[in-house]
């Protein structure tokens, strides 16, 4: 298989929401490992530098390139499904909603998701993208092995028996290698019992230790206005509501695994896990997202919510408040640090800039670290302190890719 060059006219790339773009020199959509390692060989020959799109869905530039452009979405399917230790071998182009109808009709599920499930798994784990419940780990945290290609199109396999390597390439945003196959953790099938309802903020703060505790998912949005909710299609619980108030609340959702019957009403459910999990989002917002130790998640949590109710009354999104359990992924937001993660959006064709800049300086103030998929503003400086294994990691990149094929523009700074 060979590099398809063109002309700009053909060679321009956008993300999911449209605010990150690249010209691309050349781009490839292999259909196996072997058409994936010759084409990386020859890119790389050449002297391109490669990234991976995946499915477009991070709000940061850590899919673009001016070099070779690939996808996977041709690289799709459960490789192996191993029902006795309950784990299953997936290809990397593979989508999350793809994977989990397999794995239901295996009796299967995954262990934790996100409220989106139309990213590449690949995409999605090595981000740092996460679900939420005070017990559970991001999803990257249920990777047991990997193959990852080389810039020279050999292929190295990672496992267990390779604990640093797995520790340092479950968050490893591409530059250890292309991703061409996981294998991933699951567990028997269960089912969810979903109850969503809208709660005064200060009503909320005072259950929200107990919340966290007694649910293996809690999450909610703070809506600071009517309108708010709207911007991310959530549904109007006011007919669940204590007081009736429709501003200044939280849309509150909790899920626990049940053995009841599957059922729905207005605000309630009982759905298999991935029927429960995803949200519909339209492509309405371009996200920042950081992960609070929680020791500071509450306190972080009204500082932001101050600046937006005083400051920045015209900022409209939602704040999502969602735990993740620490985990032992390197460049992980939650490396060994269980963490509440906030997240506030900004209006495509807005200039939100000030608004994030003020958020960052707050929540970075309580030693958060961001999602790698959401918007942020670190620097190679920032990384190396807030992030333990900083220069292991940057040492075993070196030691991989001495030349930074898989580096680019926006990943460099950070991990040269």
């Amino acid at each position: 298989m060979h590099i398809n060059e063109f002309g700009i006219g053909n060679a321009h790339w956008r993300n999911w929401v449209g605010n990150q773009s690249c010209i691309r020199a050349a781009c490839g959509a292999p259909t196996s490992e072997d058409e994936l390692c010759s084409l990386i060989r020859e890119s790389t020959g050449k002297g391109l530098n490669v990234r991976v799109a995946g499915s477009g869905h991070s709000f940061t530039p850590v899919a673009l390139t001016n070099g070779m452009h690939l996808t996977l979405a041709n690289m799709k399917g459960v490789r192996h499904l191993d029902q006795d230790r309950k784990r299953v071998t997936v290809a990397a182009g593979t989508t999350i909603n793809e994977l989990v109808r397999v794995l239901k009709a295996a009796d299967l599920s995954m262990i934790n998701q996100g409220d989106i499930d139309s990213q590449s798994v690949a995409g999605a784990l090595t981000t740092g993208t996460h679900g939420t419940g005070l017990s559970l780990g991001n999803l990257a945290s249920s990777v047991v092995g990997m193959r990852l290609v080389q810039p020279n199109g050999d292929v190295i396999v990672v496992d267990e028996s390779t604990p640093d390597m797995l520790h340092a390439a479950r968050v490893s945003l591409g530059v250890l290698g292309v991703v061409s196959e996981l294998t991933i953790q699951v567990t028997k099938s269960f089912n969810l019992h979903e109850r969503i309802w809208r709660e005064d903020f200060e009503s909320l703060m005072d259950k929200h230790d107990e919340m966290a505790k007694t649910h293996r998912h809690f999450s909610f949005f703070w809506c600071p206005y009517e309108q708010s909710r709207h911007l991310y299609c959530l549904p109007d619980t006011s007919a669940t509501s204590k007081t009736g108030r429709t501003t200044d609340v939280c849309e509150v959702k909790v899920m626990d695994i049940t053995d009841r019957p599957v059922f729905e009403s207005e605000f309630e459910k009982v759905a298999y896990s991935s029927d429960v999990y995803p949200i519909e989002y339209l492509p309405n917002f371009h996200e920042l997202e950081y992960a609070v130790p929680i020791a500071h998640a509450k306190t972080a949590l009204r500082a932001v919510r101050r600046l937006m109710l005083e400051d920045f009354p015209e900022a409209m999104f939602p704040i999502e408040y969602r735990f993740t359990a620490g985990d032992s992924a390197w460049m992980s937001p939650f490396f060994e640090q269980d963490s509440v993660t906030i997240s506030v959006s900004g209006a495509p064709g807005t200039d939100y800039w000030s608004f994030l800049r003020a958020v960052d300086k707050i929540l970075r103030s309580y030693e958060a670290r961001p999602h790698w998929g959401k918007m942020h503003f670190l620097t190679g400086e920032d990384v190396s302190a807030i992030y333990p294994r900083a220069t292991d990691f940057r040492s075993l990149r070196r030691n991989l890719d001495p030349e930074g094929f898989y580096l680019s523009e926006h990943l460099s700074p950070l991990f040269k």
